[in-house]
């Protein structure tokens, strides 16, 4: 009906042209030329949203620099007549590449099935209906019905509009919001045109309707990413990948060469030593590191899709981990969300059922988003009395919300021709446009004393937990067509409304969880200071300290940042506010989260580290958020919070096991190639060890993490990571050495290459296989802490596989040779000794270092 309506209003010989040359009608489009259509224009998606190919997706995977390395070292070894290296090499690329491969292809399918249990709809106008499609079916011709809180769904040209102003910022970078009205005149550019809507941007208040242009890559927004290649912005967690990967690539650099020139001068095979110097190389090489981060974070988002989360983007996760701010709304996140209207008095704090009548018109004939309040209000039945609207009033025009004036409007017409403006909104924004209250007999003008009663009734409302909004009333017997916000003046109070919104029975848990693991919580809320320190102190909140809007505008980003800090509670707050609070948090070094669900929580979502919002929220909320919630509860969240930190944990895992037994390795080679006359070991018997290293941490992400390391938020730390190397790398050289004398001076393996390089093979897969148990946790391994049963599982297998190899028919493919029964006693001796002086170091490390 009111689509209709507004569609009668528009006279435009322009836009019937278009309409013809769209074939199209202010009807909408049937579906058979929907269909038609979507075959000729196809899914309004963008390729970015694709599924990327097959080819396409073993394509990126084969960019990681890592990758890049093993397949030229691959070359090399061919070209060099090193076969049965360049083979090995290859199956560990393929190896590293299959698995990722393959998470990768099951983490889409689940993100997939996850996302389409998310709604992202637009109102469009088929057959003469008006019907909620989803935006991927969205084609041109179609008729759409645009108001707050929607997405611009595609290209779009304006048919009607009421009061429209779009957010354009992220296409044009404009901070404030442009009002777009149909106008029949020229434009220097597309931005500047008032007729034209984009993709990409979103409505922040008014109506329009609007028929569809392009939809798709055809859009300007979507001609804007495919220039850009569909880049996303480099988050913390890809930095912290990024920079650990060229540590050890510079590892690789001065290491391979170095050994490949001390073996060269001390052997004086400089061919032998080169084919060395490039096993060694691929030794250092963490190949399996993308697959290991692929599997983690897949696995955490469908653990996470159990529990009623789906990640929109898996590097979230770990981000969420990170975390150590967590700034919310309060509206539906700490509070129930499901408003219930309980009082509707007049000036003098009695119920008054005309209050409920103007509410209820009003929340009527809007057009724009209904929040919970109208929905409570349309909900509200006075003894059973049906209003009988539609008979009684039509409406004239309205006024629609905005942020700025926080209040909006209807003008209805009664039977005496009378044209009534009704306004409802935040009490001090709608008592500003007053200048008479509503009496019993009739209005009076206010004066000082009825103004601080009036303010009395509302606080006291407030201080009882309830949020208050304010109904008033202009008549007018000399009406016009068309009202504007000029016309919000000279109004009568004629009383409040107030709704309950309870706090969640989790919210207090919730909350006393998120300080147990480390994370402040703020809340950054619209509403009110009284009602938001009640709400605050309910559910545990500290409420002495409290920052309103006003008192920000006042700050420098300096001042800020010393009060933000400190603040737990921020009310009265525009949605530029909560952008730029989150903006200083993050200038102190801090990982914020922020949760919220409304037009107004949009900058704020996007600025967030991580953006949370509910399968409920506004359009523009859930495509600004990182994660959203199928249930709106803060339990969940923690959830996904710890999740977050384990996900890291197993990653850190991976990184610590293999940098620091690279960089153990490195000095037994140097040491090997000096004072060993034969080649330490061969090529060949340097890959297939560590091929079978790397297969052994495969279940890494199986495994638990201590629950001691996920009470605090983690974030990457390069030089920590370093030092650990430092500390940690060089006990298994001391082994290596060990093994070296036994060899060389027990067995004589002085004349017996195959002996010595036999011994050390086996040594050195056993010793770095099992020490994954003592660096995986902080506590006692075996004792206090166990691997997960997949990961002990394949410790113990490449342990088996490494004794069968060298006992087996295909030894001497490897140059391998059998060794004497003693040197597996004294083998059992090396590595008890390394694990008790591994775990020695271990604890005086984290003691050293105080690491939790």
């Amino acid at each position: 009906m009111v689509l209709k309506e507004m569609l009668n209003n528009f006279e435009s010989k322009n836009i019937n042209i278009l309409l013809k040359s769209l074939n199209s009608s202010l009807e909408g489009l049937t579906e058979a030329e929907v269909e038609d259509r979507l075959h000729e224009y196809g899914f309004n998606q963008l390729d970015s949203e694709k599924k990327p190919t097959i080819i396409k997706r073993i394509y990126e995977n084969m960019k990681n620099p890592l990758v890049i390395l093993l397949m030229a070292l691959a070359l090399i070894s061919y070209l060099s007549g090193d076969k049965k290296a360049s083979i090995v090499m290859v199956i560990m690329v393929t190896l590293g590449v299959v698995l990722k491969f393959v998470q990768e292809v099951r983490a889409d399918n689940s993100a997939e099935q996850l996302k389409s249990m998310v709604s992202t709809t637009a109102t469009v106008i088929r057959d003469g209906e008006v019907n909620e499609i989803p935006l991927k079916i969205i084609v041109p011709g179609d008729i759409v019905h645009l108001s707050s809180g929607d997405m611009i769904p595609a290209d779009v040209q304006l048919i009607t509009s009421k009061d429209l102003f779009v957010n354009q910022s992220t296409l044009t970078g404009e901070s404030l919001p442009v009002e777009k009205v149909v106008y029949d005149k020229d434009y220097d550019n597309d931005f500047e045109n008032t007729n034209l809507c984009f993709m990409g941007t979103n409505v922040e208040s008014g109506t329009a309707i609007a028929i569809v242009l392009n939809t798709g890559n055809k859009t300007y927004f979507g001609k804007l990413t495919s220039k850009l290649g569909g880049q996303q912005e480099i988050t913390d967690f890809d930095k912290g990948i990024n920079k650990f990967v060229w540590l050890m690539i510079r590892f690789i650099f001065i290491i391979a060469p170095l050994v490949f020139l001390i073996n060269g001068f001390v052997k004086g095979n400089w061919f032998d030593s080169f084919l060395f110097a490039i096993a060694v190389a691929v030794g250092l090489t963490p190949e399996m590191l993308p697959m290991i981060v692929t599997v983690n974070l897949s696995k955490g988002a469908i653990v996470m899709s159990k529990k009623k989360v789906i990640v929109k983007r898996l590097n979230a996760l770990q981000n969420f981990g990170a975390m150590d701010i967590l700034c919310t709304d309060k509206t539906g996140t700490i509070t129930c969300g499901k408003v219930m209207l309980e009082k509707y008095v007049d000036i003098y704090g009695e119920d008054s059922s005309r209050v409920l009548k103007y509410g209820y018109i009003n929340s009527f004939y809007q057009t724009g988003l209904k929040n919970i309040m109208d929905e409570s209000i349309l909900e509200h039945k006075l003894d059973g009395e049906d209003y009988n609207i539609d008979g009684k009033y039509e409406k004239t025009d309205e006024i629609p919300f905005d942020f700025m004036r926080k209040r909006m409007s209807v003008v209805v017409r009664n039977k005496s021709m009378e044209d009534v403006l009704i306004c409802k909104g935040a009490v001090e924004e709608v008592l500003s446009i007053c200048n008479n209250y509503q009496t019993k007999d009739g209005t009076e003008m206010f004066k000082g004393e009825m103004i601080e009663s009036t303010k009395a009734i509302v606080k006291n409302l407030n201080e009882d937990g309830f949020r208050v909004i304010a109904i008033a009333y202009n008549v007018r017997n000399a009406y016009k067509k068309e009202y504007s916000v000029e016309d919000e003046k000279n109004l009568t109070l004629l009383g409040f409304m107030a709704f309950l919104d309870p706090p969640k029975d989790t919210s207090k848990k919730a909350i006393d969880k998120f300080h147990q693991y480390n994370v402040d919580v703020k809340v950054l809320t619209g509403d009110n200071e009284i009602i938001t320190r009640k709400i605050c102190k309910e559910v545990n909140l500290k409420v002495d300290s409290l920052l309103l809007g006003s008192d920000l505008d006042k700050l420098s980003d300096e001042e800020l940042q010393v009060k933000a800090e400190n603040t737990t509670i921020f009310a009265k707050l525009s949605p530029m506010h909560k952008e730029r609070i989150i903006r200083t948090l993050q200038n102190e070094g801090h990982v914020v989260g922020f949760m919220g669900d409304g037009i107004n929580d949009a900058p704020a979502l996007k600025v967030a580290d991580v953006g949370i919002s509910v399968n409920t929220a506004v359009d523009i909320a859930k495509e600004s958020s990182d994660m959203i919630l199928l249930e709106n509860n803060l339990l969940v969240l923690e959830e996904a919070m710890l999740e977050g930190r384990r996900i890291f944990g197993n990653i850190v895992k991976y990184i610590k096991m293999t940098s620091s037994s690279n960089f153990g390795n490195m000095f037994s080679v140097i040491g090997a190639s000096i004072f060993v006359p034969f080649l330490p070991m061969l090529p060949i018997q340097v890959l297939t060890n560590n091929l079978l290293y790397d297969i052994s941490q495969t279940t890494i992400p199986t495994d638990t993490v201590d629950k001691e390391w996920i009470s605090i938020p983690r974030r990457w730390d390069i030089e920590e990571i370093k030092r650990y190397i430092f500390h940690i790398g060089p006990i298994s050289s001391i082994f290596d050495y060990t093994t070296y004398f036994i060899m060389l001076y027990g067995f004589h393996a002085f004349d017996k290459p195959a002996l010595f390089q036999s011994g050390w093979f086996l040594e050195s897969l056993i010793t770095q296989t099992l020490i994954i148990h003592v660096i995986r946790t902080n506590k006692i391994p075996f004792i206090q802490s166990r691997a997960s049963k997949p990961l002990t599982i394949t410790s113990l297998l490449i342990v088996a596989a490494g004794i069968i190899l060298v006992n087996s028919p295909l030894a001497s493919a490897f140059g391998f040779t059998k060794l004497p029964v003693i040197y597996y006693l004294i083998l059992s001796v090396i590595i008890i000794s390394y694990i008790l002086l591994t775990q020695i170091m271990k604890n005086w490390y984290i003691k050293r270092y105080e690491i939790k």
